[in-house]
């Protein structure tokens, strides 16, 4: 589907935009450490109506920035992961309890980032990895809850992904979180902002072009926690959607809002098939 501008100020943003290879090396293939192979190309599931083939944004980025993730000695996310391996095993709350006190370490997280977010069937709600993390905090170690986006909750969230890299994402979209992943869906589509552009707009009718200096990924997040090499720190899934809103000069949502969950829960399903790469490299 072609993308229609109807706003003027829409057609300044996308000007830049410029036909290039759709991916920067077709024949990339990613594997780290030389023993976790991720998969970083997989057919699209089926609900996905526009695309055949679902990409990580890890094929999109220069040879330079693909190598960062390749060992964990180069990747600099991983310095925010052993901070977390740290607060795993620190005692916390009333109930003088760590993370480690119920999963003893943290391989024994491993699968749990792949399906997230994830229908909790006792709190009868759809709950992310943050908000998960935050009710073992309150309820079972007595804790303060962290910020949504704060680095205590982002460094521990590329932690799970860690021990689950190479494993398929697999999010669920039936059942009690349909009507939610309903609204992602629409979110998706809806054109926001003066610039009045969707996230479809960019990531799936545009990907594999350039708009200025940015080659144009799918969108894909099984790759977050990410290391921006922007700002040089790990960046939540949120605060990503916060700052594609953003862009579009539109209000946005809050992090850990009803509107970003809903959003989260429709683009993790998009990637359904892809590897969970957390914490990745990326622009």
């Amino acid at each position: 589907m072609g993308i229609k501008i109807v706003h003027p100020m829409a057609a300044v943003a996308m000007f830049a935009l410029a036909a290039t290879p759709a991916i920067s090396d077709e024949n990339a293939n990613l594997v780290v450490n030389d023993e976790i192979n991720i998969t970083v190309r997989a057919a699209a599931p089926a609900h996905m109506e526009n695309v055949s083939e679902v990409l990580s944004g890890w094929l999109f980025r220069a040879d330079e920035t693909q190598q960062f993730q390749m060992d964990d000695f180069d990747n600099p996310g991983m310095i925010w992961v052993d901070k977390a391996v740290a607060s795993w095993g620190k005692a916390e709350g009333s109930e003088g309890k760590s993370c480690a006190s119920c999963h003893d370490d943290p391989d024994s997280m491993a699968g749990v980032k792949a399906v997230y977010p994830k229908w909790n069937e006792t709190a009868g709600e759809l709950r992310t990895l943050e908000l998960q993390i935050n009710d073992c905090r309150e309820n079972r170690m007595g804790a303060e809850p962290w910020k949504y986006t704060g680095g205590d909750m982002v460094n521990m969230t590329a932690l799970i992904a860690s021990v689950s890299r190479g494993m398929p994402v697999n999010v669920a979209i039936d059942g009690p979180v349909q009507s939610t992943w309903e609204q992602g869906k629409e979110l998706y589509y809806t054109r926001t902002g003066q610039l009045e552009m969707s996230c479809a707009n960019c990531h799936e009718d545009n990907y594999g072009n350039m708009i200025r200096a940015d080659h144009l990924s799918q969108g894909q997040i099984n790759g977050f926690p990410v290391y921006r090499l922007k700002n040089a720190k790990l960046n939540s899934v949120h605060s990503r959607f916060k700052g594609c809103v953003r862009d579009t000069r539109a209000e946005t949502y809050k992090p850990g809002s009803a509107e970003f969950i809903a959003l989260e829960l429709y683009v993790a399903s998009r990637g359904n098939g892809l590897s969970v790469e957390g914490p990745s490299v990326r622009n």
